[in-house]
């Protein structure tokens, strides 16, 4: 992979003659370490192996997705810390006021999986609308038949009325996807969006959204305030035949509610590709409910996806080697 403009091999060797080391705890793309190995030292190491501490009191640079939380805790144990980069979207699972406080810089990949996330979203969306098998074997014209009517669709897209809640970089492309369909669209953020980000969608209340929505697509960030944002205030305004999506983070709908709501709407659904935690286990609220379909957290699952966010070593190698980041996380 070539550079992006960054420092070449060995600019930010110490006094010492060593290369500064970057700690790696989950999957990247190959060629993005590759890239970065060719300029410091790299090690993969998740955060629970019992050689991390001592990586991490060394460590110049430290690279995560989802599971690996930056907390004042963690950054106690790293003194030589200078960036902290998130392979994603959000950062909510580093505390970027404590890395603040230690002067250490919080990069991450804004756009990196904003149309892969949106693309499932719209996929779920028409495995709830259009019903289909494939045939493997012959069939009777009888037996035809009858498939062919088990399998008529009641709705088309263009027929709904979808709800975005939280219209960033990836609910505006849900937005745009959805009304290219000749959907109508509503949606509801806390911030003024554009007229012209909006993609002709209408902004509304959340009450309003929730009431007026044959389906719903949840596109919040993950801040703290957020958390049971989808409550059962939420649920009790929604359609007994909603057609419900998150794909944000699991945190933001209440699990009570939902699984109450589930249960007693046989003809609603729901697909969750977030959930908390993360793997869940039999005590999970929402499993076992044949209307609420869970996936594990493959939003961002293309290869495109994981290239663009494996490539935020090009800022912790920036940020090492005393450059500017592109994108740097600001509260």
């Amino acid at each position: 992979m070539a550079a992006h403009g960054g420092a070449s091999a060995g600019d930010a060797t110490g006094a010492s003659g060593e290369r500064p080391l970057v700690v790696v705890t989950e999957h990247l793309d190959d060629a993005s370490v590759a890239w970065l190995a060719e300029r410091c030292e790299v090690q993969r190491c998740t955060h629970d192996d019992p050689r991390f501490p001592g990586l991490l009191a060394r460590a110049s640079g430290l690279v995560v997705r989802t599971y690996t939380k930056v907390n004042a805790g963690l950054l106690a144990g790293a003194p030589m810390l200078r960036a902290v980069g998130r392979a994603g979207v959000g950062v909510d699972n580093i505390d970027a006021a404590a890395c603040a406080a230690r002067g250490v810089r919080v990069v991450y990949t804004p756009e990196a999986n904003a149309d892969a996330v949106a693309e499932l979203a719209i996929a779920c969306l028409l495995d709830a609308l259009r019903p289909r098998v494939y045939v493997d074997q012959p069939l009777a014209r009888e037996q035809w038949n009858e498939l062919r009517r088990e399998l008529t669709a009641p709705r088309e897209l263009r027929e709904l009325t979808l709800g975005v809640l939280g219209m960033g970089r990836i609910g505006r492309r849900v937005a745009r996807i959805a009304g290219a369909f000749g959907t109508r669209v509503l949606y509801h953020d806390v911030v003024d969006v554009p007229e012209r980000e909006r993609w002709g969608a209408t902004p509304v209340s959340m009450p309003e959204l929730c009431e007026r929505s044959d389906a719903i697509s949840v596109h919040v960030s993950g801040d703290e305030h957020n958390r049971g944002l989808v409550s059962a205030d939420a649920f009790g305004r929604m359609r007994s035949g909603v057609i419900f999506l998150n794909t944000s983070r699991g945190m933001v709908v209440d699990p009570h509610a939902c699984a109450a709501f589930f249960t007693s709407h046989p003809g609603a659904q729901a697909f969750l590709d977030v959930h908390e935690p993360e793997p869940f286990d039999e005590r999970y609220l929402l499993l076992g409910i044949p209307n609420v379909h869970l996936l594990p957290h493959i939003g961002g699952a293309t290869r495109a996806a994981q290239r663009a966010m494996s490539d935020v070593v090009h800022d912790v190698w920036r940020v090492i080697s005393g450059e500017e980041p592109r994108h740097e996380w600001t509260p």
